[in-house]
């Protein structure tokens, strides 16, 4: 059991710092496309999460939860990846913008929103995006 606890430990930290690539990937879009090319909310989250995700992605798939048997399932794991996403995006859109409108800034709210899914994603991660046990997940989820 040791031995499993150990490999969990280091899943997370891998977790954590893809996560964090995630985090500031999409922070310094965000930062860029607010600042320098003055878009809306909307347009400045976009693009930051666009570019959070494909980071993402990459190190969610092929470091945190590599597994061969993923490889044979690359449409299924990637559909569901998006699936998840654009849920994210909408839930992350929605705490950005109501922070905001409590007088947050977006910069703060960015912050308080990753905490959240700094749980929230590794959990659908682990159980369905990128399971480890693809065949008996993916086979029977679609029944």
């Amino acid at each position: 059991m040791k031995r499993k606890q150990r490999r969990e430990a280091v899943r997370i930290a891998e977790y954590l710092v893809s996560g964090g690539a995630y985090f500031w990937t999409g922070y310094a879009v965000f930062a860029i496309g607010d600042q320098i090319f003055h878009l809306n909310l909307w347009w400045a989250k976009l693009l930051a999460n666009v570019c959070g995700w494909l980071v993402n992605y990459m190190l969610q798939r092929y470091w945190v939860f590599n597994s061969k048997s993923l490889a044979k399932h690359q449409t299924e794991v990637s559909r569901r990846y998006i699936v998840i996403t654009l849920v994210n995006f909408l839930v992350d859109y929605l705490i950005i913008w109501s922070l905001k409108q409590a007088g947050l800034t977006p910069y703060v709210g960015q912050f308080i929103s990753a905490g959240f899914f700094t749980i929230w994603n590794y959990l659908w991660y682990k159980y369905w995006v990128f399971p480890s046990h693809t065949h008996h997940h993916i086979r029977h989820s679609t029944t």
